[in-house]
């Protein structure tokens, strides 16, 4: 007798709940989503109720015919995607690809793949949720309105191959923005006093910082350059430095919430130096399960797309057992502590990322993760057992300091008892990080200080710091554009279609970047507008609430969009620069223009084909060309002239497209490769650090490498030499993992 089908969407989640479920159930994977719009047209009847014209990628053409002869013989089908509205459309759309209308079906949900939460679930099936459904389709009907309406515009008025997204564009705008900001910033001059003091009968010193003159607060800019700084220098001369005032009191710190998919992103990059991305792929594996040896396969953290800060109960007193263990009675509370979210739109019905059983601590599970899944997992369980914890006790204390008719503030700040800091602290962005704290000394009224040195510092103001992944999704959630499973593709789309790039993990526009959002936000300020790019995922929530129906939002944006649109498809002109730089064909002005590789020259005059380089671009290509000048066809010999392409320049045959060889341009040492005799030693450097190392240009067919650059043969010996006696280790293979 055939088994009942559940199906899921990765093999993974698979393989945990079959090994949980005994046997008792068939589990499998859908892949993904089964149906979706077809990418060679819009495929949206705006005509019709907008109604959308599916179909079964190509590439999910043999899981669909696998699944739906698995459902002919099953007696009923368990759809058990993820909980979302993205989840809940893909068990929609199994439904529609696999024929299962009138097909026995239930639809089970958890936040957790333990064999409890499995077991619960199925006991108390449900149908679908068409309200979710109806919200996912609406956002992909949205997306798909803006993407193939607007991008051809794009093409028409700066280049072919653009494209406008309703939340990218936003991200892009935000970072642009930033750049502006920073590129009109001013900076200003400023000086500050800093006295380093100590106890009369002591050496350790501490540092006050000049605070008041005549009772009056000296601000950060009053002083305002050296001449004024050593106006106050000569002033305080000669002066003695007594305790005028201290003051003590004691504050608690409570700890940071539980995670959400936001505050994940945003610490991970921060302490750990992860990409949204990178952070949702290991999350992705440590919730759908990791094989523990004799435990076999278990999922570790609960689902981590959610903006809830809820804990469940029973997770409440599993954590308080695990810190009165770990840490001791003092450090547990009396009772829970429970979190509200403040951040805008966020919907609190499922729980916020924890592990699954706190009892597994990270290092108990060390041996079975790899190092970015046990980073993760430990930054997980030591932010949910410290949100359980005592609060922090803390003792400011604040010295005023008189010195003539000056006044110098020293303050400190001293642990009392540590509380959850035992455990875990939360990270700081960079732009609200805070000069560290002095260890002040016992101090008293009246009490006569000793001065070491007055010295005036120089200080400049500072512009606000580039976004980081952690300070964009801050800002993203903050304005409440996107939702916790838009984050991380939002920010690898803004990277891939090329608007943005990271320079040491910071966001910067590109040239292109910058041109299509002055675009958008001059010609369509409503697509890239903050407030009204919320206001759709407020109305995105209502439809999911079943508040309003998913035809009524896209009619509403539609109609003024299409308009607006054809207004401007006739009043826009195309986005083109003229130079004095004269066409050698036809003899009218060039104009740059964009393509897939930057600018060029093109003739003004339509009829004319003529394009060629920019001279800041032709004088580098001439450059390279000497360069590499003799360079020769690895296929087939001939001379080798230098190209630019999407990545940069490099060398292609001069025979192309009969033959096609290709080759990088390297910046070569002037030495011959001491092991094969063949090859250059150039310039390299690592993908990880960027750190710069030099090796034969043949590798992978000869990997002689050395860290310093060589002067003269016989260093390039010795290297050989050391080289061969240490030989490098092999690489691991790279295996791909799935999400």
């Amino acid at each position: 007798m055939s088994k009942p089908l559940i199906i899921v969407e990765s093999p993974t989640k698979a393989k945990t709940i079959s090994r949980f479920l005994g046997g008792a159930f068939q589990v499998e994977a859908s892949m993904g989503h089964v149906r979706d719009l077809p990418k060679s047209k819009m495929s949206i009847d705006v005509e019709n109720g907008f109604t959308p014209t599916y179909i079964i990628p190509a590439k999910a053409k043999e899981t669909v015919a696998k699944l739906k002869n698995l459902a002919k013989t099953a007696p009923k089908v368990v759809l058990a995607t993820d909980e979302d509205r993205e989840g809940e459309a893909i068990s929609w759309h199994l439904i529609q690809a696999l024929g299962l209308e009138k097909k026995p079906k239930e639809r089970i949900v958890f936040h957790e793949i333990t064999k409890s939460a499995i077991a619960e679930a199925l006991e108390h099936p449900r149908d679908i949720d068409q309200n979710l459904v109806d919200a996912q389709q609406a956002r992909r009907v949205l997306d798909r309105l803006v993407g193939y309406e607007l991008s051809p515009f794009l093409w028409r008025k700066i280049r072919y191959g653009l494209s406008a997204g309703r939340v990218q564009s936003v991200a892009v705008r935000l970072v642009v923005e930033r750049e502006r900001e920073i590129q009109n910033f001013k900076r200003e001059e400023y000086w500050s006093i800093e006295a380093e003091l100590s106890k009369l009968a002591e050496k350790k010193t501490f540092t006050a910082r000049l605070h008041q003159k005549d009772g009056k607060s000296i601000g950060k800019l009053e002083i305002k350059n050296e001449q004024a700084a050593q106006t106050v220098l000569k002033e305080l001369a000669g002066a003695a430095y007594q305790v005028a005032n201290v003051s003590k009191k004691e504050i608690t710190r409570n700890p940071a919430p539980p995670f959400t998919t936001s505050t994940l992103q945003q610490e991970a990059a921060r302490k750990l130096g992860m990409s949204a991305k990178q952070t949702m792929v290991i999350a992705q594996q440590l919730y759908e399960g990791v094989d523990l040896g004799e435990e076999g396969s278990q999922g570790l953290i609960t689902y981590m797309r959610t903006d809830s800060l809820n804990l469940a109960a029973s997770a409440l007193s599993a954590i308080a057992a695990v810190v009165k263990k770990e840490f001791g009675e003092r450090y547990a509370l009396e009772k829970p502590r429970f979190y509200t979210n403040k951040s805008k739109g966020a919907q609190e019905a499922h729980e916020a990322i924890r592990p699954t059983d706190v009892i597994r601590t990270p290092e108990s599970l060390k041996t079975f993760l790899d190092k970015g899944q046990y980073k993760l997992y430990n930054l997980i369980w030591k932010r949910t057992i410290a949100c359980q914890m005592a609060p922090a006790v803390l003792e400011q204390t604040a010295a005023d300091i008189s010195a003539k008719n000056y006044t110098f503030r020293a303050t400190g700040q001293t642990v009392k008892f540590d509380g959850f800091i035992r455990a875990y602290t939360e990270g700081r962005d960079e732009e609200s990080e805070e000069d560290d704290e002095n260890t002040l000394p016992e101090l008293d009224n009246g009490e006569n200080l000793k001065l070491h040195q007055l010295s005036p510092q120089q200080h400049f103001t500072e512009p606000p710091a580039r976004y980081t992944d952690a300070t964009l999704i801050k800002a993203l959630e903050a304005a409440g554009v996107g939702r916790p499973s838009t984050y991380a593709p939002t920010l690898s789309t803004i990277q891939d279609r090329e608007y943005v790039e990271k320079v040491e993990k910071k966001y910067q526009p590109t040239e292109i970047g910058t041109l299509v959002n002055d675009m958008l936000v001059e010609n369509f300020p409503e697509i890239v507008d903050i407030n009204f790019t919320s206001h759709i995922e407020e109305e995105l929530d209502d439809i999911a609430a079943g508040k309003i129906g998913w035809t009524e939002i896209c009619k509403e944006f539609y109609g003024p969009f299409k308009q607006h649109l054809t207004e401007k498809e006739a009043t826009v002109e195309k986005q083109v620069e003229m130079t004095d730089v004269i066409c050698p064909t036809c003899g009218k002005n060039m104009v740059i223009k964009f393509g897939r590789m930057g600018k060029f020259l093109a003739c003004s005059d339509p009829e004319c084909k003529t394009t060629q380089p920019l001279p800041e671009e032709a004088a580098k290509i001439k450059e390279l060309t000497e360069k590499t000048r003799g360079e020769k066809c690895p296929i087939c010999g001939k001379e080798m002239e230098v190209k630019r392409g999407r990545f940069g320049y490099f060398l292609g045959c001069v025979d192309y497209p009969k033959c096609k060889g290709i080759s990088k341009i390297w910046n070569k040492t002037g030495f011959k490769c001491p092991n094969c005799q063949v090859g250059d030693v150039v310039e390299r450097k690592s993908r990880g650090r960027g750190k710069t190392f030099y090796a034969c240009n043949r590798f992978p067919d000869c990997n002689f490498i050395m860290n310093k650059k060589p002067e003269s043969e016989a260093e390039l010996q010795e290297a050989l030499k050391y080289w061969k006696e240490n030989p490098p280790k092999p690489k691991k293979p790279y295996k791909k993992k799935t999400s």
